[in-house]
């Protein structure tokens, strides 16, 4: 099969399993590092031309990381587009499990190893809440049903905002440091916070950098994601 993915989890997942399958992937699929594969563009603005030019057999895409307006035209080029919804870590696994049976791939071992790390996790004690920013200037952190979110809960951490209306609010930064958070958690994508820009935003609360990697990607980063998450966390 040819195939172009829109994502860089699934870019991952299907490269380290077959990397001889992918013709095209985006400029933010930066894994594996030795990729050999045509770049088309980001996730959000895809070249469709560049796309159907490679002429996939196969497109892969996400409902939340790619547009729908793209996603359709790819369809009505012809083009076999497989769409996946990732907010939970299960979910996570079934998905993998589905992209890589309609590519023509056994289950891989890694795959197993992530379920195994996973369930192999110690019961979490009384729950840390916490922020979450994934963005400043403005402020936008971790909102309800998101995949990073349920990775969290499943580490003892309990995101202050899981029950707001919208996935990603933007929040002033004064209601943040006034929400009771214990907590505040910064990755290091989409927005790189490091230990010289995010923490001092919030004083008096301690803060886990964490890698963005292991806290928002779904594939093969999965197995070492519970045990470098934890450290990070503790």
């Amino acid at each position: 099969m040819r195939i172009v993915s829109l994502v860089p989890s699934l870019t991952e997942a299907v490269a380290t399993s077959a990397p001889g399958l992918l013709v095209g992937v985006t400029d933010w699929c930066t894994r594996p590092a030795d990729l050999a594969a045509a770049r088309i563009g980001g996730t959000k603005n895809p070249d469709i031309a560049a796309v159907l030019a490679l002429r996939p057999d196969l497109v892969v895409a996400n409902e939340e990381e790619n547009r729908a307006d793209d996603l359709a035209a790819l369809r009505s080029a012809g083009t076999e587009v497989l769409v996946t919804e990732v907010r939970t870590l299960d979910q996570a696994f079934t998905e993998l499990a589905r992209v890589l049976a309609v590519c023509g791939l056994p289950r891989p071992r890694w795959l197993d190893e992530a379920e195994a790390a996973w369930t192999a996790l110690p019961r979490p004690g009384a729950p840390r809440r916490a922020i979450v920013p994934v963005w400043r200037r403005p402020w936008v952190v971790l909102g309800r049903d998101t995949f990073a979110g349920d990775v969290l809960a499943r580490l003892g951490v309990e995101n202050v905002y899981a029950g707001h209306a919208e996935r990603y609010p933007r929040v002033p930064l004064d209601e943040l440091n006034a929400a009771g958070a214990g907590l505040v958690v910064l990755p290091d994508e989409p927005y790189r916070f490091t230990a010289d820009d995010g923490p001092e935003a919030f004083p008096g609360l301690p803060a886990a950098l964490v890698d963005g990697r292991y806290l928002t990607w779904y594939g093969p980063s999965l197995v070492r994601a519970p045990a470098a998450l934890r450290a990070a966390l503790r």
